[in-house]
């Protein structure tokens, strides 16, 4: 499958749709799409979007793998909690969870985790070290250097944080936070669309009948902002069970984030991917696919045929 041109993405009806109770206060809602036959990926997403958001990208892959989607607590498809539950280690034993919960749910099967920026953060400190994981590929986790660049990403993720804080919690209508987007240098980059996605993905009816609310709330971003920097600096690299890879986005292309120095995570397999920013699984799904595919045949994984 290949990118269209038209400026809408249809996200089809999940295969299935199973709650998991990952704590007392929290549930998460895996969705099935794809090839139920091929090889599993579970995919999941970044701080205050929805893994539908990326449809783009794991469209490419429902031809040949079994796609295992699910949003982090309080995004997306899942009700929202407490606040004082809304915490980054709660994003890594979820991780593992989930993983639980689906061989539960669809059987046993080689098994290879999707994540994208504080998803992927969350599996590089899964309390599992990833050892159930036949592989992980990790875009675009937010690392930090010990050091003088820790201070840098510090002051940069409280800087998020405030400004993710006093966000506008609520529209009349979906097209307001799509025009937002339009005139805000997130996804500029992006495949055409995704203005339209993230507004149908990001955003609930409002509780009140009236317009719609953000569906992860701005404090509940927020505070993920805030905790942000000691995992980013933290990541034992050499404790992970399993083959992993981070395909990074185009230094270049961002030269105000402070960037990450892959010399402190010897052993782990790594690529950047030129002309994206953050946002690359959005931005080059194509290019992205292929250097994910890549690292798994490196890794033994053979193609399957796509059904029917």
């Amino acid at each position: 499958m290949t990118v269209p041109p038209q400026a809408t993405w249809e996200i089809p009806r999940p295969l299935s749709a199973d709650s998991v109770r990952v704590d007392d206060d929290a549930v998460i809602v895996l969705r099935r799409h794809g090839n139920p036959a091929g090889p599993r990926l579970v995919l999941s997403h970044g701080n205050g979007l929805a893994i539908d958001l990326y449809y783009p990208f794991w469209s490419l892959l429902a031809a040949e793998f079994d796609l295992v989607v699910h949003d982090l607590r309080n995004h997306g498809w899942n009700r929202v909690g407490a606040l004082e539950d809304h915490r980054f280690d709660a994003f890594s034993r979820d991780h593992d969870r989930i993983f639980e919960a689906m061989e539960s749910l669809y059987g046993e099967k080689p098994t290879v985790g999707v994540f994208h920026s504080i998803s992927a953060l969350a599996g590089l400190h899964l309390p599992s070290r990833g050892r159930r994981y036949s592989a992980m590929v990790l875009f675009a986790p937010p690392l930090c250097n010990r050091g003088s660049r820790y201070r840098e990403f510090e002051i940069r993720a409280v800087r998020t944080g405030d400004m993710l804080g006093r966000r506008a919690p609520w529209f009349r209508t979906r097209g307001e936070l799509a025009e937002l987007h339009a005139n805000l240098p997130y996804f500029q980059r992006a495949v055409p669309g995704v203005f339209d996605l993230v507004a149908r993905t990001t955003l609930r009816e409002s509780g009140t009948g009236q317009g719609y609310e953000l569906r992860c709330p701005r404090e509940y971003e927020a505070q993920i902002w805030y905790e942000a920097s000691e995992p980013a600096v933290s990541v034992d690299f050499g404790s992970l069970r399993c083959p992993t890879t981070i395909i990074a986005s185009d230094p270049a292309m961002e030269p105000d984030r402070p960037g990450f120095d892959f010399s402190d995570a010897a052993g782990v397999d790594h690529e950047f991917v030129p002309g994206t920013t953050h946002f690359l699984q959005l931005e080059k799904p194509e290019k992205c696919v292929a250097v994910m595919l890549d690292f798994l045949s490196r890794q033994g994984w053979q193609r399957r045929p796509a059904s029917g």
